[in-house]
């Protein structure tokens, strides 16, 4: 007896009571089409996904933050190696995260707070108080000591008091802009005050000039003492190696010593002071 045959031959057949239902994906000359997700299953694909990566992110900036602390403190070593500071240095790794900084072999940016550089290796030794530094593209060697920059910007703060030992003169600011002055106390004269104008000079160095006296009278012996003390710059000792002193600004406290450089290394034995 004669049967119809379904429209497909791979299509099944059903019966009356079975009605059809057509599948999510089908085949079709060799490609199968899936149907786009329901907005539904859309969105609980995206909460799953962002509750994924809330779980993750703690941890992930637990390691980025333990991976810039010890960036931090290897440049804090190398930096103290090289300047023989008293007390390590404060440093700080800027921007986040910090892994793939460390794996490209260069820190985008970071900043350094040094105090008390000392000054060896000058008859008249100006001690840095405070050192801050920004650089950028840094890149620490292996074994730590050494470190270079590829673009720095630094300010050493020189406070009065150690001016005034360098000089063998009390030190202040003068009321007149880019000048210091100094009271001299003379057995006869009684107190003098004179006024120099202050600058950078070569060799990373604090120049004096344009001596005048603006209070009291200075005699000739005096004066050609006080020719003698300004007349001789005075170097700036243990700054990192290429840096090179900009501008010299009196401030209510001490000297402002503004520096720039593009590669800056420092390790042991290799301030600069030319």
């Amino acid at each position: 007896m004669y049967q119809s045959q379904p429209a497909y031959a791979d299509e099944p057949a059903h019966g009356p009571h079975e009605p059809y239902e057509p599948y999510d994906s089908q085949y079709d000359g060799g490609s199968v089409c899936v149907s786009a997700p329901s907005p539904e299953r859309r969105r609980k694909l995206v909460a799953a996904l962002a509750g994924v990566l809330a779980a993750l992110l703690p941890a992930v900036l637990v390691v980025d933050r333990v991976a810039a602390g010890r960036a931090e403190s290897r440049t804090a070593e190398a930096f103290q190696g090289g300047m023989d500071t008293p007390t390590r240095p404060e440093v700080d790794v800027r921007g986040f995260p910090v892994l793939p900084q460390l794996v490209s072999g260069s820190l985008r940016h970071v900043d350094i707070t040094a105090h008390d550089i000392p000054a060896d290796g000058s008859a008249r030794p100006l001690p840095v108080t405070r050192l801050t530094v920004g650089l950028d593209d840094l890149k620490i060697s292996g074994d730590a000591e050494e470190a270079h920059a590829r673009a720095v910007d630094a300010t050493a703060f020189l406070s009065y008091e150690d001016v005034s030992n360098a000089l063998g003169l009390e030190i202040s600011r003068d009321t007149e802009p880019d000048r210091v002055r100094a009271v001299v106390a003379l057995p006869l004269a009684g107190e003098v005050t004179v006024s120099t104008a202050v600058s950078a000079a070569a060799g990373n160095s604090v120049r004096f000039t344009d001596f005048r006296v603006t209070r009291g009278e200075l005699p000739a012996p005096g004066r050609t003492l006080l020719d003698k003390i300004f007349a001789e710059p005075i170097p700036l000792r243990n700054i990192p190696e290429g840096l090179r002193l900009r501008s010299v600004t009196p401030t209510a406290g001490g000297l402002d010593a503004h520096f720039t450089g593009r590669t800056v290394t420092w390790r042991p034995d290799a301030s600069s002071a030319a």
